[in-house]
């Protein structure tokens, strides 16, 4: 399957499903243009769509293979026209308060020990600056944000933990998250943030592709006073 417009790649996935791929933008463009091709084809919802998974750089398009087959999805993509049936979708924005160096989430000695910046540097890098969340997937309410800053790339942890915190505020190479619920992770911890990442019973998430969003530093009582005021 030939690539057209800002697709790079187009590669079957099984007998039911193709990927397109975004490789040859920077990644904040090919990140956009992931998100126009999963606007348009949900704005169509033609009758074979069974799923549609965006990534980074990359979407994964499911479909019915009883009604179509991955040339027929070929030529449907190829003729639609992302600019009249969605355009990227404006996403919130979101402030999102961290209490740096709680006690069970605080690698800021590990972090500084990689990259030569004192805890206040650290502190102060990843909050100074609004991230953009790229994808959302390994747990519900897991969102990926990026990038960071360069001086605080880092890479994951040699052995993962089997326990982190929810609502731990992460940072891996150029990557920052939080962590929805207790989880296994191997991401350097930065603090924690009182703020819910999922809603359970809506099974709603806080942060979707597109958002945006701030950290913001806060006190351990800040903390403990939003805690209690959920």
């Amino acid at each position: 399957m030939i690539p057209f417009n800002t697709i790079s790649a187009i590669e079957p996935a099984g007998m039911n499903a193709i990927i397109l791929y975004f490789h040859d933008l920077p990644l904040l463009e090919a990140n956009k243009s992931c998100q126009r091709w999963t606007a348009a084809l949900d704005a169509v919802s033609p009758e074979w769509l069974a799923a549609l998974l965006p990534s980074y750089d990359s979407l994964v398009i499911s479909f019915h293979p009883e009604l179509i087959d991955s040339h027929g999805v070929y030529r449907f993509i190829h003729d639609l026209k992302t600019s009249e049936h969605g355009a990227n979708p404006q996403g919130r924005e979101h402030t999102i308060p961290v209490w740096y160096g709680a006690k069970g989430a605080d690698d800021l000695h590990l972090v500084g020990e990689h990259t030569g910046l004192s805890s206040e540097e650290v502190i102060s890098l990843h909050s100074g600056k609004t991230y953009r969340v790229f994808a959302v997937g390994f747990a519900p309410g897991f969102a990926y944000l990026g990038e960071l800053d360069d001086k605080l790339a880092c890479p994951r942890l040699s052995s993962p933990r089997q326990h982190v915190p929810q609502g731990a505020v992460a940072i891996a190479d150029r990557q920052t998250a939080i962590y929805p619920a207790e989880s296994p992770g191997g991401w350097h911890l930065l603090g924690l943030t009182p703020v819910p990442m999922f809603n359970a019973k809506e099974a709603r998430s806080l942060l979707n592709v597109g958002d945006l969003v701030t950290y913001v530093p806060i006190s351990e009582q800040e903390f403990k006073e939003a805690q209690h005021g959920r």
